[in-house]
């Protein structure tokens, strides 16, 4: 049954005004960092009063999270599509963090509201755990296939972990829904903070003065680290 024009009309006018009030937040995260945003700051610029934004977003905290997973959402995407893309599983690898990266710097404040500081008073709900492990299980499941199809070599001799670390490899092989040894699991934990550091290095201005252009610089990292974690032809593509 088709529902009233009305009420049609009306949920249209609604899904305008939320994409509305989200644009606006992303240009104060860009302005003034996710630390700032204000729902009161957001209804003054859409010329709204301060009641009719809450029939949106309850608080800031609800904003935030759609925020999150909205970011969380866009980066799952593109390193999936890039993690399925053509060549070996190194040089996907590869094309996956050169991705991930051009992400970042097209979007920095979405960065910084990621894998930047923490937001004073805000913790994260549950809601937010799918769309944030997207990214690192897209390079773990390429680890776990090129190990698979032998295009990752494992040590000769792999070292042993603390129980703890151990227990967390675990559960992060119970995530991705696969078979992730220790050593395995451990090198690619210090492939995605390598990941993440390089390119918030790069974003937050450390790395002027020394790596800046930092294309050259970030290309070498991925490869670097592509072999550090076992894969071949890493630098191809």
């Amino acid at each position: 049954m088709t529902p009233p024009a009305h009420r049609t009309a009306r949920a249209l006018a609604r899904q305008t005004l939320t994409a509305e009030i989200l644009d606006a937040a992303r240009r104060q995260l860009a302005e003034l960092g996710p630390g700032q945003l204000s729902l009161r700051a957001i209804s003054r610029e859409l010329g709204m009063t301060s009641s009719a934004i809450y029939r949106y977003f309850a608080s800031r905290d609800e904003l935030l999270t759609v925020l999150l997973v909205e970011s969380y959402t866009a980066l799952g995407d593109i390193a999936e599509r890039a993690a399925l893309g053509a060549g070996t599983a190194g040089e996907r690898f590869v094309a996956t963090c050169r991705s991930v990266r051009a992400w970042a710097k097209e979007r920095p404040h979405e960065w910084s509201l990621l894998y930047g500081s923490p937001v004073p008073g805000y913790r994260a709900p549950e809601q937010t755990v799918d769309p944030a492990s997207r990214m690192p299980l897209a390079l773990l499941r390429l680890a776990e296939q090129g190990l698979r199809d032998g295009q990752l070599t494992p040590p000769q001799a792999p070292e042993a972990l603390a129980p703890e670390l151990s227990a967390q490899v675990a559960a992060m092989a119970k995530a991705m829904g696969g078979d992730l040894p220790d050593w395995l699991g451990v090198r690619m934990g210090g492939a995605w903070t390598q990941l993440m550091g390089t390119i918030s290095a790069e974003l937050y201005g450390h790395l002027v003065g020394t790596f800046d252009p930092s294309d050259d610089f970030a290309e070498y990292v991925w490869a670097a680290t592509a072999r550090r974690v076992g894969f071949s032809d890493p630098a191809a593509g």
